[in-house]
């Protein structure tokens, strides 16, 4: 199977304007999305999907690929969605433009997770180290079947320790200090079979997407199963100026 990496890029952001121009470490943001991408090596191409003429401009001059799409779409996977309509690869590989932490690992994984027939689509997880995350709404929590399969996904504590979490704000130090078992957090990578993705993004949000704010759940809704693999690896999306400050130790501490 052929694979190929689509970075959705907006320029606009309530909380972060041009953030994915934002300077780290000497470079753009989106630069080290893209640098880190290409270091994948199932993956045969890398290319940022924007709305952008600054971003597209800024790509083409570091020697990145971009293309220009529609800025009337609601979210990047609409984004990624019209790039992959004039496209013939198998698998589409989502990696925000936000995420300069993203590991080429992490790409080859969620790539490798559609090997399996069954799936449409292929994303990460991660075993939750802080338990202030487990009651953290902007935290994704997913719980999965016995041979990895997404159940559901919610901002909400799941699954939910009936008999040691009396209340939400005992949560974190039960799961601290208390025999909790494990929590797991989404990362926001997906791959997708090319076809999933274009009907995906045909479909209309459904009550639970609306509900949680989480467009995972549109896919869950209509049949489609989502295949997940536990990563080591953590990453953090820039949405704001202080998450910014946060990566730059990030990367200070791995250097």
């Amino acid at each position: 199977m052929t694979a190929i990496v689509i970075i959705p890029a907006r320029y606009e952001s309530t909380r972060f304007p041009g953030k994915p121009l934002y300077p780290l470490k000497g470079i753009p943001v989106i630069q080290h999305v893209y640098e880190n991408s290409k270091l994948a090596d199932l993956a045969g191409d890398v290319i940022v999907a924007t709305d952008s003429e600054t971003i597209f401009e800024r790509v083409l001059a570091f020697g990145g690929k971009a293309i220009m799409t529609d800025r009337r779409h609601p979210s990047g996977t609409d984004r990624i969605a019209e790039v992959a309509a004039s496209m013939d690869y198998d698998i589409i590989v989502n990696v925000q433009g936000d995420e300069p932490l993203i590991r080429p690992e992490m790409i080859n994984d969620v790539i490798t997770l559609l090997g399996d027939k069954r799936a449409a689509i292929g994303t990460l997880v991660k075993k939750i180290e802080d338990p202030q995350e487990i009651i953290d709404p902007n935290v994704v929590k997913v719980v999965f079947d016995t041979e990895g399969f997404a159940l559901y996904f919610s901002r909400a504590p799941i699954p939910f320790y009936r008999d040691e979490w009396k209340a939400l704000d005992q949560i974190p130090r039960v799961a601290a200090y208390g025999p909790s078992g494990a929590v797991y957090k989404h990362i926001g990578i997906y791959s997708y079979r090319r076809e999933a993705l274009l009907s995906l993004a045909a479909m209309e949000p459904t009550e639970l997407e609306k509900i949680e704010k989480l467009e995972q759940l549109r896919a869950l809704a209509n049949g489609m199963k989502i295949k997940v693999k536990e990563t080591f690896f953590e990453t953090y999306g820039i949405d704001t100026p202080e998450d910014l400050e946060r990566v730059k130790k990030c990367l200070s501490t791995s250097l």
